[in-house]
């Protein structure tokens, strides 16, 4: 990424432009030499939790670990099914796997990218125990018809919102409409910290003191250990650093989304491409802003891209259910299988310039016209 002209996220220009507040909050807890489970910690879980509207707000290690507590604490375990989404990071699948139960995938919609909520009643069995919806990318996944089978069924409702803090769907904050929310705050998420860290938020009184238990190596009271857990902290250094970050996440969130209103833009006219989905139901938050490239063009576009200093990304390029662990029980997925064929994610952060947009669209246009000929 150093030797990219534009990189495809610029976390430099957001550190510079708060870097006072962060040096002073880093300060304070070196003075303080108070590492674990500090002040800041607790300051920080209860801010988070007032700006979700949730009563619990449990910081962890990462979002990994903040989906297998999650999982562990609404009960799954051993032979357990739980339906989720091929389209989206492994950690999603793992955390389940971990767990000795098994991910059961279904398609997705190709507008979203997320979970196809009219796919997953058939996928239901004796042992579905819940769903793990992932608002992929920023975007919502549809809610509420997952709440109703969900409701229907006596399944729980794990929400993936690695990707998407801020987010809403109908005014209702992502990660608070399950029965558990994930987040992660690996640095180039919408509320990224300087290292790993995560949360779980849930209003569920006894979900929450089992988490809170299982982060500590599953003791509710130091040395007097009730079960196997985890050390799974949240850094006090790290709870400094999100705490700074997160007054100004709303004002960031929509200045993505303006940037990507502007990449909306420069982009509608060129044949071949096919820009993100936005459901008026919901706000998106632009964690990536992919777009789709078809006719087989996209791996010579990130090349071409790539050879004029333009960083891309494609996330993912191989859907779950396709990875060794899991393809030879897989079933055919073809809208993930197509889609992680044809998804490019462009540059965004929360200040690029329009100036650096329309750089990224002039090559993509000049690409595209290229293969025209």
């Amino acid at each position: 990424m150093s030797e990219l002209k534009i990189p495809v996220l610029d976390l430099k220009s957001e550190i510079n432009e708060h870097l006072n507040e962060y040096m002073k909050a880093i300060e304070e807890v070196l003075r303080s030499a108070q590492f674990i489970m500090g002040p800041n910690v607790k300051a920080f879980e209860e801010e988070v939790a007032r700006y979700l509207g949730v009563k619990h707000a449990i910081g962890v290690n990462s979002g990994t670990d903040a989906l297998v507590i999650a999982l562990r604490a609404a009960g799954i375990g051993e032979n357990d099914e739980v339906i989720t989404t091929p389209f989206t990071f492994f950690a999603t699948a793992e955390s389940i796997t971990a767990l000795g139960a098994t991910p059961v995938f279904v398609d997705i919609d190709e507008r979203t990218f997320n979970i196809n909520p009219d796919l997953i009643k058939q996928a239901i069995t004796k042992r579905t125990k819940a769903i793990l919806p992932v608002h992929l990318y920023g975007q919502a996944a549809d809610m509420d018809p997952i709440m109703e089978l969900a409701d229907a069924y006596g399944l729980k409702v794990i929400e993936d919102t690695a990707q998407a803090f801020g987010g809403e769907y109908k005014s209702r904050k992502l990660g608070t409409i399950g029965h558990i929310g994930c987040f992660s705050f690996f640095p180039s998420k919408t509320l990224g910290g300087f290292g790993d860290g995560g949360l779980i938020a849930t209003n569920d009184d006894e979900a929450a003191e089992t988490a809170k238990m299982l982060r500590v190596h599953g003791s509710k009271k130091k040395y007097y250990n009730e079960t196997v857990g985890y050390n799974s902290r949240l850094d006090e250094i790290q709870a400094a650093i999100l705490r700074v970050k997160l007054p100004y996440i709303d004002e960031a969130n929509e200045a993505r989304r303006k940037a990507a209103h502007r990449y909306n833009d420069l982009l509608k006219d060129i044949p071949g491409i096919i820009t993100p989905y936005e459901d008026a139901r919901s706000k998106h938050v632009y964690h990536q802003y992919t777009i789709r490239v078809l006719d087989g063009k996209r791996d010579e576009l990130q090349k071409h891209l790539a050879d004029r200093g333009i960083g891309t990304m494609v996330y993912y390029p191989v859907p779950v259910h396709r990875l060794p662990l899991y393809k030879e029980s897989a079933p055919v997925l073809p809208v993930a299988e197509r889609l992680s064929g044809e998804v490019l994610s462009l540059p965004i952060w929360p200040n690029i310039g329009e100036e650096v947009q329309g750089e990224v669209v002039r090559e993509i246009r000049k690409t595209l016209d290229l293969y025209r000929l």
